[in-house]
This record gives structure tokens, C-alpha cells and sequence, in this order.
């Protein structure tokens, strides 16, 4: 039976992914409908291919264009448009949008029981308890499309999970790992967007430069699959082969290798429980890469890393404060408002100023995220 799929964030980098999977397994999926930001071209071009039967445009005025150009589907805009099509009728939501709008059309879309895969982390970060304990309620599986929680999902299939001690996320250290903290004063966003081994959004490749992404997906980590923060480590890890390892109390190490490809763990959230094949797909040769190499973190020189640890184990709204001023603060840096290493010291004074909700509601969440974000930009004034 085909699989029906709703897609939020069409037009970004996971999103263009997807589309080519469910272009190349046609028989196994349909992309029933999909949300776009403001890229029009591409929009088209997947109206055009796929024949969705609803879309969600960011701006009104751009839905109000292309629904005289195509009268057979349903557009819809705005918050509760991606709402409304992320509960439309389908199998999985692929939640590929950047940033915490994706919140709000996840845990509706949760309400349904629909499978989702989910790629968009600061849903997670920003109101996990939520989304995990919504999910539990609703009978709705959460399926992770980062490579590295979709590594740990594989490493611990068919296990029991209480017989599993550690988690271990792969790093490579992004655009900078080489640099000293004296080194990053003077970087450009140009060179923050030069990542060594993905290809990825500005945004995502920003967070990969300061490390702010791999703290997010900790703190994903802990969500998902319920550990300790003093039970999840974090090795850099150059090349990106080992997506990530799960150690269980023998002692023994389970790891998901593969080439730098995200096509792959989104295939896998979309097919699962089973894999389909990849026939245009590179295969990975050890004998070609001849050497793995692995570092110890420093959480010095990495400190937005730091900063993400520290806000888990805070948990409750401090995880909000986390994701929200760094959106804002990445924002800046690509307006050339700030500098590089201004980034973490917004999100710091952010963090030290906060007074913890430990169980905090969705309108304290989407209330405090707005608060953050404001916070942030007056701090400049």
C-alpha cells in the first residue's frame, strides 16, 4: 500500500531530500500535500510534479497567486495553515521545517496517531515533555531523521533498552573545528556557511559551526530516547562515517555507519520497519577511506556545546531559552549584526538570566520563546 506523505519545509535542504525519495519510490509513497516558505520556483516545480491536494505558503498573497494558477488544490497560509495541513489526511508528517513553528502542527498532527519523522529539533528542544508524552497518549511513533538519532534508532532496534548504558553522538566539529576561540573573532558568515562534510541550510550550518546543533541534538537525544545526560557523550569525529553508537553494560559497542548522505535516514523514517533499496546511491568503501579518526570534545573550546548540556540538566523552560535566543542570535550573525562568537554569549546572558518553569504549558512555551527572541535583538540596544 502507497504511503501518504505530508511534508513541512518542502523548498529547505531535508525537505528537497525527501521529495527525491519519494520521487524515486513512487510506488511506495505520495506526497499528498506539503508546506513552502518563500521559494516559488521550487513550489511550482512540486505542484507541478507531484499534483498535491494541499499546500501551505508562508505569505497569503503567494497562496492567493498560485491558487488562480492552480484551481485543483487546496492552499492554505499562515500558523494555521501549517496546521491544517499537517493534520490532513495522510500516513507520516515529515516535520522538516526550521525552528520552533513547527511545534504547534506536530502535537495536532500527534492528536491523529500519525506516524512522525521528525527532522525539525527545536520542536523537540523547545517542548519535548510535550511532544513525547502526546505521542505516548495518542499511540503516535516518533520516528528521528537527524543521521545521528536515526543511528541511535537503529543501534538500539531489537535491543532492550534497559540494557543500554551510553549513547554516543558523532561530531565533526563543523566549519571551524580547527580554529583556536582567538581565531573565531574575526570569521565571516561566509566561512561559517563552508561546512566540511554536509551540505545543509544557513541555519543548520551556522549551529553546526558553533556547535549549538550538536547540543540540540543531546538534548533531542535525552527525548527521545529517555537517558541521562551524564549517560549521553559526544566525540568529534571527523569524517562523518559513524553517524553515531550506542554502548550497552557488557561493554559492547553498536554503531551505524554510512556515507554523509541524509537521504539515507530519511528513507529509512519513511519505510520503516523496512528498507528499501538505493540503487543511484554511493556505497560506503573502508578500504578507500583507510582511517577513522575520533577526538575527545573540549567543551572549552566548544562552549555553546557546554551551554546545551547545562540546559537539559536544567530542563524544564531553560531548553525553550536555549533554542529561541539561538535562532535569533544565528539570524543576526547572518545579517551581520553580530560576530561569531556573539552568538553563545547571547544565548549565555539568556540562560543566566532565567528563572526555570519545570513543567511548563504550551502557551508558556510559545510565550516565553517570543519573550527570548525580543530579549535577544534589545540586547544589541
Amino acid at each position: 500500500m502507497t504511503k501518504k506523505i505530508i511534508l513541512l519545509g518542502a523548498t529547505g535542504s531535508i525537505g528537497v531530500q525527501t521529495a527525491d525519495i519519494i520521487r524515486q519510490h513512487a510506488e511506495q509513497f505520495t506526497l499528498i500535500g506539503f508546506s513552502a516558505g518563500k521559494n516559488m520556483e521550487v513550489t511550482r516545480q512540486l505542484i507541478n510534479e507531484f499534483s498535491p491536494e494541499i499546500v501551505c505558503i508562508q505569505n497569503t498573497e503567494d497562496a492567493n497567486e498560485l491558487n488562480r494558477e492552480f484551481p485543483r488544490v487546496s492552499f492554505v497560509s499562515g500558523p494555521q495553515g501549517l496546521i491544517d495541513t499537517a493534520t490532513y489526511e495522510a500516513d507520516v508528517l515529515v516535520n522538516a521545517v526550521i525552528g520552533s513553528v513547527g511545534l504547534e502542527p506536530t502535537l495536532e498532527a500527534i492528536k491523529l496517531g500519525r506516524t512522525i519523522a521528525i527532522a525539525n529539533k527545536e520542536t523537540l528542544v523547545t517542548a519535548g515533555h510535550l511532544v513525547m508524552g502526546s505521542a505516548k497518549q495518542y499511540g503516535a511513533d516518533i520516528l528521528p531523521v537527524d543521521s545521528e538519532h536515526s543511528a541511535l534508532f537503529q543501534a538500539l532496534n531489537g535491543e532492550k533498552r534497559e540494557q543500554a548504558s551510553r549513547l554516543i553522538l558523532t561530531a565533526s566539529g563543523g566549519s571551524f573545528r580547527d580554529l583556536s576561540r582567538q581565531e573565531l573573532k574575526n570569521v565571516t558568515v561566509q566561512d561559517a556557511l563552508n561546512h566540511p562534510n554536509w551540505s545543509m541550510g544557513s541555519k543548520i550550518t551556522i549551529d553546526s559551526a558553533t556547535m549549538v546543533n550538536k547540543g540540540l541534538e543531546v538534548i533531542e537525544a535525552h527525548v527521545l530516547f529517555d537517558f541521562d545526560y551524564n549517560n549521553i557523550d559526544v566525540l568529534l569525529h571527523r569524517e562523518s562515517i559513524i553517524h553515531s553508537m550506542v554502548e550497552f553494560r557488557d561493554t559492547s559497542v553498536m554503531a551505524q555507519l554510512g556515507t554523509p548522505d541524509m537521504r539515507v535516514p530519511i528513507q529509512y523514517a519513511l519505510s520503516y520497519p523496512d528498507r528499501l533499496p538505493r540503487p543511484d546511491a554511493s556505497r560506503l568503501n573502508l578500504a578507500e577511506i583507510g582511517k577513522l579518526h575520533f577526538q575527545e570534545m573540549d567543551y572549552n573550546r566548544f562552549h555553546a556545546l557546554q551551554l546545551a548540556f547545562d540546559a537539559g540538566r536544567a530542563g524544564g523552560t531553560m531548553t525553550t531559552v536555549l533554542n529561541a535566543a539561538n535562532e535569533q542570535a544565528v539570524a543576526m550573525f547572518l545579517n551581520e549584526e553580530i560576530n561569531f562568537l556573539q552568538i553563545e554569549e547571547l544565548i549565555e546572558r539568556e540562560m543566566d538570566r532565567h528563572q526555570v518553569i519545570s513543567s511548563p504549558d504550551l502557551e508558556t512555551i510559545l510565550h516565553l520563546d517570543s519573550e527570548t527572541r525580543k530579549s535577544v535583538k534589545n540586547m544589541l540596544k
